[in-house]
């Protein structure tokens, strides 16, 4: 068994939360699907209107992109995804404020590496409304260095 204690420490139910909120904007939604998902729903209201949006929502993978930085203020600096499966229930609009909450699921030590601790986590997006936006759930590598807040 390996000597260190960290793992030990983490527990399936913990929960993390980000402690900062990101602002979406309509410019930004734009924005980010002119260069990255250039589809009428993103592009701008007038083109929105007559998708299944009915108006302006950010890109299922600009909400990814929003959530990987609120997951990086939760604490996952230091942990490499090893997969993960997206959902986005409803679609983000402009004047959303996002943050994250989520739990982690189970922890395992590497067979091969003991100093590397595989972790499963969920989490989800949601609004200053409640409204969840994205859910996930993800398998990560981490080590001693994690250093996530938990249970706050």
């Amino acid at each position: 068994m390996y000597e260190s204690d960290w793992l030990d420490a983490i527990n399936g139910g913990d929960t993390f939360r980000s402690t900062i909120e990101i602002e979406v904007t309509a410019e930004e939604i734009i924005d980010f699907a002119r260069t990255y998902d250039p589809q009428p729903g993103h592009l701008g209201d007038d083109t929105a209107q007559e998708t299944a949006f009915h108006g302006l929502s950010a890109s299922g993978w600009h909400t990814a992109a929003m959530t990987m930085r609120l997951l990086c203020d939760a604490g996952f600096t230091d942990t490499i995804g090893l997969g993960v499966a997206l959902a986005w229930p409803s679609a983000t609009r402009p004047g959303d404020r996002l943050s994250l909450v989520g739990r982690i699921t189970s922890k395992r030590r590497s067979q091969t590496k003991p100093e590397v601790g595989i972790l499963g986590i969920e989490y989800e997006t949601i609004n200053h409304r409640g409204e969840v936006r994205q859910r996930a759930q993800a398998t990560v590598r981490a080590t001693e260095s994690f250093h996530v807040p938990l249970n706050q």
